[in-house]
């Protein structure tokens, strides 16, 4: 029952995700080197949102990775703001789904449902932010913007491929 609220949770986050990324991208257009900041933030407000989840429940395991990807978003965020402000991009506030409606809330913080709906949460994010990227490497509009794409792509693909992983082991 509890891999099916997981199961269930994922594929609501998974469409609240898609159709925020609908606004950001209008359809199949290559997105411009805005809508990737945009998109590159949010991303990293969920991880950072993450954090602020485990710091209320979850186990030592949880809150180690999710510090780990919350500093990470922060070093990003540093490298997007130089980018944007070379290029004199304004990203626009994109609506985001609150991390902790996404994660189960168990009898027990430190029980396997939680840590499950943990990775299973991450898995549509790192998936739409992947996707944001090799949309925007198809045309590039800034050479800085395009180089660290390339850079982040691998990470981001290793990083979620470890959450399935991670979500199918617990």
């Amino acid at each position: 029952m509890r891999i099916l609220v997981a199961i269930i949770l994922a594929l609501v986050s998974t469409s609240a995700l898609a159709d925020n990324m609908g606004e950001r991208t209008a359809g199949d257009r290559v997105p411009t080197a805005t809508d990737v900041i945009t998109g590159l933030y949010s991303f990293s407000r969920f991880q950072q949102g993450l954090l602020e989840s485990t710091d209320l429940k979850g186990n030592a395991e949880v809150k180690n990775l999710a510090a780990l990807r919350a500093e990470e978003a922060g070093k990003r965020d540093k490298t997007l703001k130089q980018i944007q402000d070379a290029i004199g991009a304004e990203p626009h506030a994109g609506k985001t789904t609150s991390v902790s409606a996404s994660l189960v809330e168990p009898e027990n913080a430190d029980g396997p449902t939680y840590v499950r709906s943990f990775y299973a949460a991450q898995i549509p994010e790192y998936d739409s932010a992947i996707s944001l990227l090799e949309r925007y490497l198809k045309a590039p509009d800034n050479p800085a913007l395009a180089a660290f794409a390339r850079e982040q792509l691998p990470m981001l693909r290793a990083q979620v491929k470890d959450a399935e992983r991670t979500m199918a082991d617990k």
